[in-house]
């Protein structure tokens, strides 16, 4: 593993060679006043909240490409105060959503603007409690904003920090959920997939072009832009299962009271928001597609009828489970929350998920010289 020294010149040698840039509008919500609300952070807790500042920031740009196609839009002529860049999204892909729910499109825009709070938020008080965030206002600056994004009607066009048309998404957190006799904590390691077709291949879960919707009519979308549509809904909750595992991970290396408030007070709202998407998820209706582009194939399955336990779409509440020890009783818990490692094991199932396909070796090496800085600090004696 890097010494802490290592990373630290390793980012400094980008950091300060002329690539920072004003924070982007992601951080207009929020901006810190200047003034100090406490003493200085420790170097430990610093780093846990600049490696959660980085991941919402990577959250809240893949959120906006998400709600610029299928989230509520303002009315013509209007700007949302909430979401920035919102231009009246897609309706055919906005219809497919709604085979999952009525609401996704408020669901949607909703989960976009707590993730854009969770970054600004982050920032904003790292600089108030003394942390000087160059690697937060370099992610939220232009530098890695390269990724090609769609050019489907309502899409910005902008270029992106995340991808969405390439996913190979693992929906193994669906039997870990509904198991009550195995925790990836205690070791099990394998669990039954929602949409086993999804972790193989890559999948647009995003119209790329207006090509993905030529066909469809609103309420009848074809069978590929269904595909796409819940494709997209089976990955919002793989996100959000991530942060709802991560915050109480993390909380345990925490030494600041407030800093742990923040991480306690974040972390459930993720929980809210898996808990949704899993729920709307498990709506999908039977479909196979073969995707013209790259060539993957999707199935989805009824999981409203005849599924056992492990694939049961109504059980969206944690099933109780073996909880640190398989001597005590099972416990309906957040799993996984093992803290060794948490930070890095966020970086590699977002990497595996393909998120980052495009990104540049500058950009990894950033995100992982932030997660190793969270890893390496356990909590002080004592709270401040």
């Amino acid at each position: 593993m890097k010494t802490e020294k290592q990373a630290r010149l390793r980012r400094r040698s980008f950091l300060s060679a002329g690539m920072m840039a004003t924070a982007s509008a992601l951080l207009t919500k929020g901006k810190a006043s200047g003034q100090t609300l406490g003493p200085p952070l420790n170097v430990g807790d610093a780093a846990i909240l600049k490696f959660l500042g980085a991941l919402e920031i990577l959250e809240a740009d893949l959120w906006i490409q998400y709600a610029e196609l299928g989230g509520t839009q303002p009315a013509p002529g209007q700007n949302d105060p909430e979401v920035p860049g919102l231009s009246g999204g897609n309706p055919f892909y906005t219809d497919a959503l709604t085979i999952l729910d009525g609401d996704m499109a408020q669901y949607i825009h909703d989960n976009t603007d707590d993730e854009i709070t969770h970054a600004a938020f982050i920032h904003a008080y790292l600089v108030s409690r003394g942390v000087a965030v160059p690697e937060l206002d370099l992610l939220n600056g232009p530098h890695f904003r390269t990724i090609p994004g769609s050019t489907a009607q309502g899409s910005s066009g902008a270029t992106r920090l995340t991808n969405l048309t390439q996913l190979t998404i693992d929906t193994s957190f669906w039997g870990r959920y509904r198991t009550d006799n195995a925790n990836p904590d205690l070791g099990d390691l394998s669990f039954a997939q929602a949409v086993p077709s999804l972790n193989v291949g890559r999948h647009p879960a995003i119209p790329r072009s207006d090509a993905d919707t030529q066909g469809s009519v609103i309420g009848n979308p074809t069978d590929h832009l269904k595909a796409i549509a819940f494709t997209a809904g089976f990955h919002f909750a793989f996100i959000e299962q991530g942060g709802s595992s991560l915050y109480p991970s993390l909380a345990q290396r925490v030494s600041d009271a407030e800093v742990l408030r923040i991480l306690l007070s974040i972390g459930p709202t993720e929980t809210m928001h898996f808990q949704t998407w899993q729920d709307k998820a498990g709506n999908a209706t039977p479909v196979t597609d073969t995707d013209p582009l790259t060539k993957a194939t999707v199935t989805f399955a009824d999981l409203t009828t005849d599924q056992p336990e492990t694939l049961q779409a109504n059980l969206i509440m944690p099933e109780p489970c073996p909880f640190l020890s398989r001597s005590l009783p099972i416990c309906s818990i957040i799993r996984p929350t093992e803290t060794n490692g948490a930070a890095n094991g966020a970086v590699n199932a977002l990497t595996l998920d393909g998120l980052f396909i495009g990104q540049t070796a500058e950009f990894m090496t950033l995100l992982r010289d932030l997660a190793s800085d969270a890893d390496r600090f356990n909590r002080q004696p004592a709270f401040a």
